[in-house]
């Protein structure tokens, strides 16, 4: 003999497998308090790594300046900039780049670095201005330069 369950009437309650309130909101106050805390360590990591990037960039860029100076002579003068790396400058002899692949990168905050041959310290110099992009600063806002 088959048998069917017996209808459920109205009113009459069926047990819930869902969440209450209470447990939701438990859960959304302790994801809230852990992305307070965890956030702004992430954010800081992920500032400097920006410092980090332009530090890999300037040392690139020193080497690829070190070339150029191998095949023609000397270091490429203020005037000539950067661009000496990608493009041969009018009164060069022994250039046999380009030293870089494609264009001179800007720097991770989207400025150009600043090359001064002789920079202050004698030598060459390669500068990024930091997130500010103004001389001086702390933090992401600090200079980056190559080492002298």
């Amino acid at each position: 003999m088959v048998t069917f369950p017996a209808r459920r009437t109205r009113g009459t309650a069926s047990p819930s497998r869902g969440f209450t309130l209470i447990e939701l909101l438990v859960v959304l106050a302790i994801l809230t308090l852990l992305a307070g805390l965890v956030g702004p360590r992430v954010l800081n990591q992920l500032g400097g790594a920006k410092s980090k990037t332009a530090g890999v960039q300037i040392a690139d860029l020193d080497k690829s300046l070190e070339l150029f100076k191998l095949d023609v002579g000397r270091y490429p003068t203020t005037e000539e900039g950067l661009e000496a790396l990608v493009k041969r400058p009018g009164s060069v002899n022994g250039w046999t780049g380009p030293y870089l692949k494609g264009n001179v990168p800007s720097d991770p905050w989207g400025h150009p670095y600043r090359y001064a041959n002789p920079g202050p310290n004698g030598g060459i110099e390669i500068l990024s201005l930091g997130a500010d992009g103004a001389p001086g600063g702390e933090g992401e806002d600090a200079d980056v330069r190559n080492k002298p």
